[in-house]
């Protein structure tokens, strides 16, 4: 026969207690409601103070994917990972569907300009028709396109979005990852000092 009072503790007076029993049993459901709430609370705190222009990619430091891509409609050179090779270069993922990447797309024809890096275009998820009419609409400041219709090559390099910017060096190891439309304080805060750097 089962005693279900077996846990129950008898006192002084010889009447069964089962205070402690249930204060105890109680605790753990108490506390871990409490214990979860601040451990949300403490990372939504973490993530409310990093910038998501400066989400951390596990590819940093690492070789860029291996990929060989043809080029955007109406251009010669394609872009493959051995094209990332000998000289620090940045990467930029674009497409003509993309508000931002009009936004950014002056500062990369700066640079071109002013021959300050090579820029590689790698166009994500795009018409090649539209590609093509783009970049002969808006000025076309890439050394080297490829056209990624599928988006497979930027799964590999870990795109999660356009536009994103990424600094190669010369080994081709993605150095730095930029998410969003570039702006000139990250140009002259970040990335140029790091392209200095990598060039020494």
């Amino acid at each position: 026969m089962i005693d279900h009072g077996a846990n129950r503790a008898m006192g002084d007076n010889g009447i069964v207690s089962s205070a402690n029993g249930a204060r105890s049993s109680m605790r753990p459901g108490v506390f871990v409601p409490l214990l979860l709430f601040l451990g949300l609370a403490v990372l939504l705190g973490i993530g409310l103070t990093l910038n998501p222009r400066e989400v951390p990619s596990p590819l940093i430091g690492k070789l860029v994917p291996e990929f060989n891509l043809p080029p955007v409609k109406g251009r010669a050179l394609g872009l493959s990972s051995a094209n990332l090779k000998g000289e620090v270069s940045l990467v930029n993922v674009f497409a003509s569907w993309c508000t931002a990447c009009r936004e950014e797309h002056p500062l990369l024809m700066e640079l071109k300009k002013n021959g300050i890096v090579p820029i590689h275009g790698l166009n994500y998820k795009d018409k090649p028709a539209d590609a093509d009419r783009w970049l002969n609409e808006l000025g076309d400041p890439y050394t080297r396109t490829g056209t990624d219709i599928d988006g497979r090559v930027g799964i590999d390099w870990g795109v999660y979005g356009v536009p994103e910017t990424f600094v190669v060096d010369r080994g081709g190891r993605i150095a730095y990852k930029h998410i969003g439309a570039l702006t000139p304080n990250a140009l002259r805060n970040k990335i140029l000092p790091l392209i200095t750097e990598l060039r020494q």
